[in-house]
């Protein structure tokens, strides 16, 4: 009951939408790390990026990360959690880590709100070019894979309550 499960992934993978659901499943706790950060620094997590660049945003979502102390708790982390070795190595250490796959294209058809999410995008990169420089990230530190293409909300929440037993 201790445990947590850590859900991590490209934006629109579902860790928030799946991980709250599944914590209810698991009878656990749900935190979404995103809302830490924009608590944090009192302001939503595009303002952020946009206004103090996205090293700072990094650094915010690291130190977040860092912060947590938290047992029986299914975790959604944002998608570029994986850039912190340092907070990878801590939610490590706090539970599971479940890395929710897409498909490059099921993750465009997903994302209609790419300019107000709050998704880190160097300048000049595209979505592409930031699936590609993720992907062997999340799958470095993936205990567990689910992928979550052709799947609805549901089965993905059975997977990972199937997962943290």
């Amino acid at each position: 009951m201790n445990s947590n499960i850590v859900l991590i992934g490209m934006p629109g993978s579902g860790k928030s939408t799946c991980g709250v659901l599944a914590a209810k499943a698991l009878l656990k706790n749900f935190f979404d790390t995103d809302l830490l950060i924009q608590n944090l620094e009192n302001q939503r997590l595009q303002e952020i990026i946009d206004e103090k660049g996205i090293s700072y945003f990094e650094r915010a979502e690291e130190n977040a990360i860092l912060s947590l102390d938290i047992k029986g708790t299914v975790i959604a982390t944002g998608g570029s959690v994986i850039y912190s070795e340092k907070a990878m190595q801590h939610l490590k250490k706090l539970g599971k880590i479940i890395y929710l796959h897409l498909d490059y294209d099921t993750m465009l058809g997903r994302l209609n709100n790419i300019t107000t999410r709050g998704v880190v995008l160097k300048k000049g990169d595209t979505l592409l070019d930031m699936y590609t420089e993720r992907l062997p990230l999340y799958e470095k530190y993936a205990d567990a894979v689910i992928h979550c293409d052709n799947t609805n909300v549901e089965e993905v929440v059975e997977k990972i309550v199937s997962l943290s037993n």
